[in-house]
């Protein structure tokens, strides 16, 4: 137990600006002079309804949108959305491409496989265990989207270009590096992103959804179920996750005036990264598991030599004030996950840990 601060490498939920947490600190029990709470105030309110909107506002100025666009909050996680999409957007006789490229994308391809829908797995990583990205793709161009992981948490790897579908639709889960690069949202009919990885606390989704796919999407649904349903109500049908929007707002407002926009958080989160895997990469005591070509910005994943050593890496990078290091569940090995709220510092205390400890155990 410690009451400092540590530097936080959880996956999800994962770090928040601190400064975002100290704006949250002291506005908690007086909202906007409210005299409530964020957590008590109407979503019916001036008060809530400036929340949103300004969220919304953010939204579409960091990544440059059009009104061809609507910004949704849902609740349900990025997991709804495997089911949610394929509800939506594909009639019984439409079919879609799916780039498989780990657990995530896994789970998506099998939800919509569950609704009887017409799921064509175009290109995949599991023949090397999900360590790349596919390139070259074909895509069928019947299909109504393709749909794709832009980062893989588990495996560590993320698309730095995203393909040339020829006109069709990108569908994209972006949970893990939403608002850490600039997009060229000319390709991309849907975009959703679980907050807890990069954008917030947990229990919102965030969907960015063209309108002409809200207005041919298949009405014949549970109203909870149907994009419609958030996109006229402004994500207010029936009660939304009010913190959860409320912390996405400030994380934004943090992207767009502390950091400089989306342009500076890449370079920012570039320069992360590199500190890193140049360590890793000067080293004969840890190895990354992706192919360096698909290495994530945002997951980095990396092996010692063994499972012996990385139980001890974990344990003792966490009395040195570094958390959540150990690697997935599913893999093992370990794992720095270093979105946007990462510090460089945060960066250079980790790798002279690892320096350290490859020096006491080589």
């Amino acid at each position: 137990m410690t009451d400092q601060r540590i530097y936080n490498f959880n996956a999800g939920p994962a770090a928040l600006p601190l400064s975002v947490l100290e704006e949250i600190q002291a506005s908690f029990l007086n909202f906007k002079n409210s005299g409530m709470s964020i957590t008590e105030i109407s979503h019916r309110s001036s008060y809530f309804d400036e929340v949103i909107n300004d969220a919304v506002e953010r939204v579409k100025r960091l990544l440059k949108l059009d009104d061809r666009f609507h910004v949704l909050f849902v609740q349900g996680g990025a997991s709804l959305q495997f089911a949610m999409i394929p509800m939506n957007l594909l009639a019984p006789d439409d079919a879609a491409d799916y780039i498989n490229t780990g657990t995530w994308s896994t789970k998506a391809i099998a939800e919509a496989q569950k609704m009887g829908k017409s799921v064509h797995v175009v290109a995949s990583s599991e023949d090397k265990n999900f360590s790349y990205i596919p390139q070259n793709i074909a895509f069928n161009p019947s299909s109504k989207f393709v749909h794709l992981t832009s980062n893989n948490t588990i495996k560590g790897t993320q698309f730095y270009e995203f393909p040339d579908t020829k006109g069709i639709p990108i569908v994209a889960d972006m949970s893990s590096d939403i608002f850490s690069r600039p997009l060229p949202m000319e390709k991309f009919g849907l975009i959703y992103a679980g907050a807890q990885k990069n954008l917030g606390p947990s229990g919102t989704c965030m969907v960015i959804i063209r309108k002409d796919l809200v207005d041919s999407g298949n009405e014949n649904l549970p109203t909870m179920l149907k994009y419609s349903t958030y996109s006229t109500k402004n994500s207010m049908y029936n009660t939304p996750p009010c913190f959860g929007i409320y912390t996405i707002d400030l994380v934004l407002k943090w992207i767009e005036e502390e950091m400089g926009g989306i342009e500076k958080m890449e370079e920012h989160n570039i320069k992360k990264a590199d500190v890193l895997y140049d360590a890793i990469d000067a080293s004969s005591f840890y190895t990354t598991t992706a192919e360096k070509y698909s290495r994530s910005l945002m997951n980095v994943t990396f092996r010692l030599p063994s499972e012996d050593l990385e139980r001890d890496f974990v344990e003792r990078a966490n009395q040195h004030g570094l958390g959540g290091l150990k690697g997935h569940r599913s893999v093992g090995g370990c794992r720095a996950s270093i979105y946007n709220a990462a510090s460089m510092e945060s960066m250079y205390a980790l790798v002279e840990f690892m320096e350290s400890f490859e020096k006491e155990n080589k």
